[in-house]
């Protein structure tokens, strides 16, 4: 082989490291803006949800003692604007809020109740949309979550530090199981 022919391997095998290098940090980009997008909708969600069930908190058509424990929990989350807070501070606090609503609406007697009054029952149809939206925007953050960390679980972006000083993205682990007397969107009632 001729030094021109060997330069031209080294040439061709530089480009193709330096293009892995580069296609593999445009994918760790995306899959970072990806989770950065995933939470804001999931934090919209949950405001969303923290909203309506404030809202039928105070609509005066549940009892005064569980319209005010609802109140509270609502307010608290709607207090929280961010994840920035100490580890699991949010994440408490949304699945406290989870606790209560379905304290208020796992008897079905009082479903039934709050949906023959037209006003509770749009209150109840919005938190059914609410927390469905809830349930999807984390399912879709926490697979964007999975998706970065095995990307950057991967030796070229590890030995590289691709990554740079991004934090590593975790899962949002929040009760948000359904309440058994509340009727999920779009189903007859």
């Amino acid at each position: 082989m001729t030094a021109a022919e060997v330069a031209l391997i080294v040439a061709g095998v530089l480009a193709l490291l330096v293009w892995l290098t580069w296609s593999r940090a445009n994918r760790l980009d995306r899959l970072h803006r990806k989770v950065a997008a995933t939470r804001a909708t999931l934090d919209t969600q949950l405001v969303r949800r923290a909203a309506v069930a404030a809202e039928l908190a105070s609509s005066g058509r549940l009892d005064p003692a569980t319209g005010l424990l609802l109140a509270d929990g609502a307010f608290e989350a709607l207090g929280l604007d961010d994840w920035s807070g100490t580890a699991g501070e949010r994440e408490e606090v949304e699945s406290g809020l989870t606790a209560i609503l379905r304290t208020v609406l796992d008897d079905p007697e009082e479903v039934a109740a709050l949906q023959a009054d037209s006003v509770a029952e749009a209150l109840l149809a919005d938190l059914a949309q609410a927390w469905y939206r809830v349930q999807l925007a984390r399912r879709f953050h926490n697979e964007a979550v999975a998706q970065t960390q095995r990307v950057r679980r991967k030796l070229l972006v590890r030995g590289l530090r691709l990554a740079g000083h991004a934090p590593m993205p975790r899962t949002i682990e929040i009760d948000d199981s359904w309440p058994s007397a509340l009727p999920r969107p779009g189903s007859v009632t």
